[in-house]
């Protein structure tokens, strides 16, 4: 829809006069400094993190600096890359009830959606200059800079969004957007005018309902996930003249500061690297040759490809990008395109505890969890449910009468076996090199990479320089994507904190009397919820503080609950219809929605089954974790 929307008014551009030439050329020298420097970010912190290793184990040093220039070179990720991920339009949105409305509502949505991109990057934009402004005479700990160096790129991101902003409004939404834009200001201009009137009535618990009301409203209307976190925090700060509007930058700020954030974009340049660099095609074809005698043959073939490649990217899209693309043609020809998608929706849901993986980092990044115990104890739980679609494929399979495919030879076996052998390494280095204390999963993360370009570059020859540095760029546009949507639900986390959301869970738990099963089920549901709403990650980072130390007084293991929260926010994810992830299945399958949703049902019931073995034998979580002697 978005593409006849642009098709639409492309025709509308034309009868239009053209943009000044010096503006056309203006614009893209700043997109190409934009890019430069994510380029330049993500390639520095490589080095500096694989330099530093090396300092330590051959000179026993460290670099004392690398932590200082970890959190500005995230920040710079985090905004400019989210500009970046902006102009691309790779933001999350959920289109579930706009794909089932007229075409010109569809319209006006998408035209409100970039106006509302454009009005919260102005109001956070001026909050931030405000926020450097009051942190300017702290300093840095090493350099000595001012503390407000930082949160620079925060501005010079939603700068670069506004800019955006009016430069998707004019090309892709016409006249419709002043149309559009004058109904938005009159709105605004109405609400602002009569704020003392309706301003009391938002005293007590109307503030927080109606801030959660106006967010499911956005959601709903197709408002990208990020801005309409930034805007349900603004919201929520403007009705109840609280803090100053500085609270929304600086928990943004905070939000990306975390030195373990920087194994995003590490693991998801691994996956890319994967995928593009011949990793996976060898991947696939091993795994072919040794289970694609089984009934359901290549569907079999995804699930156990998928267990394996998510063990060396911690990215959902770039595993299903990277499965996907080698099989999409033969999937599509022995057993359609909806079902390929389905089971690679189910796969990915099962790969979410697969180490590494992002949601892992995540969890990690705002708990005191062990993150080589959460890695450690997401291998068995991910095999668990892989059993589970195997099984049901297997059957499916047998009641259709599916023909089998013959079993490859010893040596053609052996051969993709050797040739796969260096890819089936990556996995076995990273968690070495975690359990065994060797380096941190952001220096594990670095090695990743440097081994991933080894065999992309050197041994299968299938990248070359230019795929690899639009391959950097798109790591970095889609970790900005990712730690944009982190650094907003840091924001309305903190909201629902202030509004006593945590003590109210508390208060609902006692009134279910403690009772740890109930208490497990209604967090089920509560984070597929969620992960519909909030595109997945940003639904652990806001739920996942609150709910841990409940979990924790009712007796239950948090590390066997934050992995079962995973697994739910991941069935949110790729929820038909409505979980963005289902989206990415889709494209790469080249199937349409409804196809692939009537294909899930049985995948999706199955996953849910192996979800709730999980959650209550939690054995399968903690046994290696216990044995390793990580987690409680």
């Amino acid at each position: 829809m978005r593409d006849e929307t642009v098709k639409e008014n492309e025709a509308t551009a034309a009868i239009q006069p053209e943009a000044p030439r010096a503006g056309a050329v203006v614009l893209r020298v700043i997109d190409t400094c934009a890019d430069s420097l994510l380029v330049v970010a993500v390639l520095g912190e490589l080095a500096i993190v694989f330099a530093n290793v090396l300092a330590r184990i051959f000179f026993t040093t460290s670099f004392l600096w690398a932590d200082e220039v970890a959190r500005f070179v995230l920040s710079i990720i985090a905004f400019i890359g989210g500009a970046v991920a902006y102009r691309r339009r790779e933001h999350a949105f959920v289109r579930a009830l706009l794909n089932r409305c007229p075409q010109g509502m569809q319209r006006a949505c998408f035209t409100l959606a970039d106006i509302l991109a454009l009005f919260i990057s102005l109001v956070a934009g001026v909050a931030s200059l405000d926020y450097i402004e009051s942190s300017w005479s702290e300093r840095t700990p090493i350099f000595q800079l001012p503390a407000a160096t930082i949160a620079m790129p925060l501005t010079a991101g939603l700068a670069l969004l506004a800019l955006y902003a009016i430069n998707h409004l004019r090309r892709e939404h016409g006249r419709r957007a002043w149309v559009v834009a004058g109904v938005f200001m009159v709105a605004m201009a109405g609400v602002t005018a009569t704020r003392g009137l309706w301003l009391p009535w938002f005293a007590g618990d109307n503030a927080i309902i109606a801030t959660v009301t106006l967010f499911i409203l956005a959601i709903l209307a197709g408002v990208p996930v990020g801005f309409v976190l930034l805007m349900a925090t603004a919201a929520y700060l403007w009705v109840t003249d609280a803090p100053s509007l500085v609270a929304l930058p600086q928990s943004m700020v905070n939000g990306t500061g975390n030195y373990i954030l920087l194994a995003v974009p590490f693991f998801i340049f691994a996956g890319l690297i994967m995928e593009r660099g011949g990793i996976s095609l060898r991947l696939v074809r091993f795994v072919e040759t040794v289970v694609g005698h089984l009934r359901g043959g290549l569907l079999q073939v995804s699930v156990v490809s998928m267990y394996i490649v998510s063990g060396l990217s911690g990215s959902k899209p770039a595993d299903v990008a990277a499965v996907g693309t080698v099989m999409r043609d033969r999937l599509r020809d022995r057993h359609g395109a909806g079902e390929g998608a389905a089971v690679l929706a189910a796969s990915a849901i099962m790969g979410e505890t697969v180490p590494p993986s992002i949601a892992m980092l995540i969890i990690g990044s705002i708990t005191q969890l062990s993150m080589a115990g959460l890695f450690i104890g997401g291998v068995i739980p991910a095999a668990v449910m892989a059993v589970c679609l195997m099984v049901l494929i297997y059957v499916r399979a047998c009641r259709a009468r599916t023909p089998r495919t013959p079993r490859a030879p010893v040596g053609s076996m052996l051969r993709a076996a050797l040739i796969a052998v260096p890819a089936l390494l990556m996995p076995v280095i990273l968690l070495v090199g975690i359990l065994a204390g060797i380096a941190t999963p952001t220096e594990v993360a670095t090695f990743a990479v440097l081994y991933g370009l080894v065999l992309a570059m050197g041994v299968y020859r299938a990248m070359n320089w230019q795929t690899f540095m639009r391959t950097v760029l798109d790591t970095a546009s889609l970790t900005g994507l990712l730690l944009f949507i982190f650094a907003a639900s840091a924001g309305f986390s903190w909201t629902l904190t202030v509004a006593y959301v945590p003590q109210r869970l508390v208060a609902l738990l006692h009134g279910m009397q403690n009772s740890t099963n109930i208490f497990m089920v209604a967090s089920i549901l509560l984070l597929v919820g969620a992960g519909v709403l909030l595109e997945g990650l940003p639904s652990l980072n806001v739920l996942a503080p609150l709910l841990l130390p409940i979990a924790g007084k009712l007796g239950v293991s948090e590390l066997h609950y934050a992995l079962v929260l995973i697994i739910a926010m991941g069935i949110g994810g790729f929820m038909p219809l409505a979980g963005v992830g289902f989206y990415v299945c889709c494209a790469v399958m080249k199937t349409g929605i409804e196809e692939a949703s009537r294909a899930m049902v049985p995948y999706l019931i199955v996953i849910v089954i192996g979800l709730l073995i999980v959650a209550f034998v939690p054995w399968f979580t903690l046994f290696l974790p216990h044995h390793f002697g990580f987690g409680r």
